[in-house]
């Protein structure tokens, strides 16, 4: 039987030994503990839609999109994840609501899963596919390919070499950095992705219940073009009853991001504003940009995150702690410093994310109020995107790569499609 190799258990890993199980001796290679990727530690929200997290049409007619989403939802419910239900004449009126303010509601069928529950059904999928006989190297790092001839042949471990007839890298993003490194020693083509920097924004519950709970929508997702700029600003990641979180990027930078559970909740809702970067000649290289901007707020927040009230920042004066204590929404992450972002963040990206929330006000009543708290930063870092063919396939034509780290992918359903469309690649070469 051929041998396939499988660099990361992540989504885009998980899912690709889901699919080639039946057919190939499969090994996923894991440098952690635990199987789930960095998506384990998010609250599992998957977002049901070939457009976001990454444009599966790309690679897929939109129909044979749809239906590739429509597959892996079904997996997650063969998984114990429950479909959730949503008000439809209230969408409609949320997408008019919208349109009548000059944003885009992007309409969305979702479930969430919860930062509780999420490790629960990935060990599922695991237990499921060594049952199909597929083999977990946990704790094991891939440091090389071995390659003869234009093809791999082989993946070296720490733990010694794997020889393979197939290879597919799925690192995620942490493992990003090894991937490129990777990719430029073997002459594979690569451009830059563009950069989302932003903010992570504290409100009352209150504020998005309407919408949250009346409506059914958990990760409501609003696109903004800014008037001052044209820019593109989004929101991301909405986390109701949530709990913001400092979160670990590389080279021992910091940033915010946002939980949910489905057995815990606060009083409050956070959700991600971003706005997006790109950049041309002298500099192209967005992770680099995103970087100095994540040393500079490190620097000032004093190894903390930024904690600014929304008031204090269009007024042009610092939070103090006095005046966070005397908001009425009461901060979740309590590891902050209270600081001015703007001494952080180019006027530009201030005035876009302003503008942002000026704009998004029409349409959530409160979420512009004096006393929302803003934490900075909130960068999110894509990798490099990786040349390939419309299966993921390389120039290395017995290597594939899929999912956030190789830049095809943001987030679990898109990481878990691609790993999907690589597996199928390997399937239809195999006949």
């Amino acid at each position: 039987m051929r041998k396939i190799v499988i660099v990361g258990a992540g989504p885009s890993g998980l899912f690709a030994a889901n699919e080639l199980a039946d057919d190939f001796e499969v090994t996923v290679v894991e440098r952690r503990e635990y199987v789930g990727g960095s998506g384990l530690h998010s609250d599992g929200k998957l977002n049901f839609h070939p457009l976001i997290g990454g444009d599966l049409t790309e690679f897929l007619p939109e129909e044979e999109a749809w239906g590739l989403v429509f597959y892996i939802r079904g997996v997650f419910e063969g998984l114990g994840v429950e479909p959730m239900e949503q008000n439809e004449s209230g969408l409609r009126d949320l997408e008019a609501r919208a349109a009548q303010a000059g944003i885009r509601f992007i309409k969305i069928i979702q479930n969430h899963i919860g930062s509780d529950r999420l490790p629960d059904v990935m060990v599922r999928m695991r237990g499921g596919l060594e049952g199909r006989g597929v083999e977990f190297l946990m704790e094991t790092n891939a440091e090389d390919l071995a390659v003869k001839e234009g093809r791999v042949t082989g993946v070296m471990t720490d733990d010694g070499p794997l020889e393979a007839d197939e290879v597919i890298l799925v690192p995620g993003r942490s493992g990003s950095g090894w991937l490129i490194h990777l990719m430029e020693g073997l002459g594979v083509r690569m451009s830059y992705n563009p950069i989302d920097i932003g903010l992570r924004v504290e409100v009352p519950n209150e504020v998005m219940d309407e919408i949250i709970q009346g409506y059914g929508i958990w990760d409501p997702k609003f696109h903004v073009y800014t008037p001052s700029y044209d820019d593109f600003v989004r929101t991301f990641c909405v986390c109701p009853g949530g709990f913001v979180v400092r979160e670990e990027y590389e080279d021992d930078l910091l940033g915010v991001n946002g939980h949910s559970m489905r057995g815990v909740g606060s009083p409050n809702t956070n959700f991600a504003l971003l706005a997006r970067v790109r950049l041309t000649h002298p500099l192209e290289n967005t992770t680099e940009y995103g970087r100095r901007i994540a040393q500079l707020a490190n620097t000032l927040g004093g190894r903390h995150p930024i904690l600014q009230r929304l008031g204090d920042l269009r007024a042009h004066r610092r939070s103090t702690g006095d005046r966070i204590e005397r908001s009425y929404v009461e901060p979740t992450l309590r590891d902050v410093t209270p600081g001015d972002i703007s001494m952080a963040y180019p006027s530009r990206l201030v005035r876009d994310l302003l503008e942002g929330l000026e704009m998004l006000d029409k349409v959530i009543p409160g979420v512009n109020a004096d006393s929302t708290l803003l934490y900075a930063p909130e960068i999110k870092f894509y990798a490099m995107r990786i040349q390939t063919d419309r299966r993921l396939r390389t120039s290395i034509p017995n290597l594939y790569v899929a999912g956030d780290g190789s830049g095809v992918s943001r987030g679990i359903v898109g990481a878990a499609a691609t790993g999907i469309i690589a597996a199928r690649g390997i399937l239809g070469r195999s006949g």
